[in-house]
């Protein structure tokens, strides 16, 4: 060695700090790329996006070649700095020298290739993978050896690389994330889409059916005037046909086909009416509403009675209601809810009867909906006895006030949502 000019080595510690900062680089680029998008690239085959793609499939093999890469480079630095330290120095220049390469290589082929590489991992990861193919092909050999080694390792530590680990499957939660961290690239309208057919999931036909007592039809049982009265004054598109109660449907009817039972020339009866019906769809209660929309879809259907495990009607749930709770409402806007009205002192008037999910997605509230389906639950099972008007009490960050009760149901409340800042207990009322 002593016969190399001191400069020649100079530039040979140059070139492998340089190469050094090559395979740091490439590491962080690689394995920070985004995994959808290059999926996304490599179906529009993007040469660079598969050969990147082609790498990482066996991200063991990557990593075992740039480590290989980089630790050869970084050893052969440090034994020639180390040389040109004692040709300047003497002995003493061997701790300047392991003092000044950790810098250096800190610096120049560690934080920096590393940094650049976070903030560009496309355009890095594409350039260097020109590299990395052909270098994994040449040094197979000594990577195959390496990874077997290393994984031999981590066999005795329970993991197997070989283990089909999906990395890459994202739970509803995280997607939801994803969907918002996308920011303006996705309307938010479009946002609020994604999130209802995500929650589609989690929601059941019992959370947005029309409850049994809301369900209006025709009822058969009726003379003559009284069907002719009740088809005039039809206000859906199916209507329910029953015998004396919902206990007892028989069919449902399409609004369309009113005129022609008007117009016959003959006496309308029940029979022609009910000739003019479908059969009657009954949907599980708790049933999943991604679920019941392939249901709907598989038995093209639009319409389904709500029964529960005793095959009582306990509701209604149509396709136009699941479909609402993906693009929202239809006819009216979003934040409007007849079942609620504004007070002048801030606090809102709300029919005890009102859906709580309705009530949270029109006021942006977050009153518990995992248990009761209406305000007049939530405050019955709070209580555990149906309270007398004017009392009130306090469920989370809400203060309730009762305005209207029967013997058998809460009519009217009125809800005031409170600050942390305006913290006041209120007591619930005990049972004498």
């Amino acid at each position: 060695m002593d016969e190399i000019p001191i400069g020649l080595l100079f530039a040979a510690l140059a070139v492998l700090i340089l190469i050094s900062a090559f395979f740091s680089g490439s590491e962080t680029a690689m394995m920070a790329l985004n995994r959808y998008r290059l999926k996304h690239l490599c179906d529009q085959n993007h040469k660079a996006a598969l050969r990147a793609s082609e790498l990482l499939e066996k991200p063991d093999r990557l990593i075992g070649l740039i480590l290989l890469g980089n630790n050869f480079v970084n050893i052969l630095a440090s034994s020639i700095s180390t040389i040109i330290a004692i040709r300047l120095y003497g002995e003493v220049g061997i701790a300047i020298a392991a003092l000044l390469l950790t810098l250096v290589i800190l610096i120049f082929a560690e934080v920096t290739p590393k940094t650049l590489a976070a903030f560009r991992p496309e355009m890095i990861a594409f350039s260097v993978s020109v590299v990395l193919k052909p270098l994994l092909k040449l040094l197979y050999p000594l990577v195959w050896l390496v990874n077997l080694l290393a994984n031999a390792v981590l066999k005795t530590l329970g993991i197997s690389p070989s283990d089909d680990n999906d990395t890459m499957a994202l739970s509803r939660e995280e997607l939801r994330t994803v969907v918002k961290e996308a920011g303006s690239m996705i309307p938010q309208r479009h946002q609020q889409m994604l999130f209802g057919i995500l929650d589609l999931e989690k929601v059941t036909v019992e959370d947005i059916m029309i409850p049994r007592s809301e369900v209006s039809g025709i009822d058969l049982d009726n003379d003559l005037r009284g069907l002719e009265v009740q088809l005039l004054n039809c206000s859906h598109t199916r209507i329910p046909l029953f015998n004396g109660s919902l206990d007892d449907i028989v069919g449902v009817m399409h609004v369309r086909n009113i005129p022609a039972l008007l117009g016959l020339k003959t006496a309308l009866s029940a029979d022609k009416i009910k000739y003019k019906s479908v059969d009657p769809y009954y949907v599980p209660i708790g049933t999943p509403l991604h679920t019941q929309l392939g249901n709907f879809q598989r038995e093209k259907n639009r319409i389904g009675f709500v029964i529960d495990e005793y095959g009582d009607i306990q509701g209604l749930v149509t396709l136009e209601d699941i479909l609402e709770e993906i693009v929202g409402e239809f006819t009216t806007d979003p934040s409007y809810n007849q079942d609620i009205r504004t007070l002048d002192d801030g606090s809102y008037l709300i029919d005890a009867s009102a859906n709580i999910r309705e009530i949270n997605k029109s006021l942006n509230w977050n009153l518990n909906t995992e248990g009761p389906k209406t305000i007049n639950g939530l405050i019955i099972e709070t209580l555990e006895n149906i309270p007398e008007t004017g009392t009130s009490l306090r469920i989370g960050d809400y203060v309730i006030e009762i305005l209207q009760s029967s013997k058998q149901a809460i009519k009217s409340v009125k809800i005031e949502a409170i600050t942390h800042e305006n913290d006041n207990d209120i007591e619930i009322p005990k049972e004498d």
